[in-house]
């Protein structure tokens, strides 16, 4: 089936994923949009393990100050090389990140850092398993493993410190 190059800009968009991996998805599920963002969703989350025993030493330190200046989070996010973290996706992933610790007061990176004797929920407790906060469907390591399909390089978490005013 031929697939217009409207609706491949259109998958692009929605995807951030590049134009022949669009193109190809679109193709293998007839036109259909949600399909195709679906198969591309399964193909960055392939790449995302596939990269995950790369070292990441590059990086950035994102902060986000909520405006009445009584909250704050930092994030430092690691990814392979410092081409990578000037990138506008990976500054990108490292502002939401910082504004998802802020909102949601994380304790833990991922569900493994958890003690044993832990009685929370790691899905209020642990960054990479919370739902996103501006899309509930989708978890931290969603967005992580869709940047790290747009890049080509591993991106991990190191740390994050969030600051609250009198607390």
């Amino acid at each position: 089936m031929t697939v217009s190059a409207k609706t491949v800009k259109e998958l692009r968009d929605l995807t951030g994923a590049g134009m022949l991996d669009c193109k190809k998805a679109l193709e293998k599920t007839g036109g259909e949009l949600d399909k195709a963002k679906e198969i591309l969703r399964k193909r960055g989350i392939a790449i995302a393990e596939k990269k995950a025993t790369q070292e990441t030493r590059q990086g950035l330190v994102e902060a986000y100050i909520h405006p009445d200046g009584r909250l704050g989070a930092l994030v430092e996010l690691n990814c392979q090389t410092d081409f990578v973290a000037r990138t506008d996706a990976f500054r990108a992933l490292a502002h939401e990140l910082a504004m998802q610790v802020a909102a949601t007061d994380p304790q833990h990176i991922a569900p493994d850092e958890l003690p044993a004797d832990s009685d929370g929920n790691p899905e209020e407790l642990c960054l990479l398993v919370q739902p996103f906060i501006r899309d509930p469907s989708r978890t931290i390591q969603d967005l992580i493993n869709d940047t790290i399909a747009k890049t080509g390089e591993n991106i991990r978490v190191r740390r994050f410190a969030r600051f609250h005013l009198g607390r």
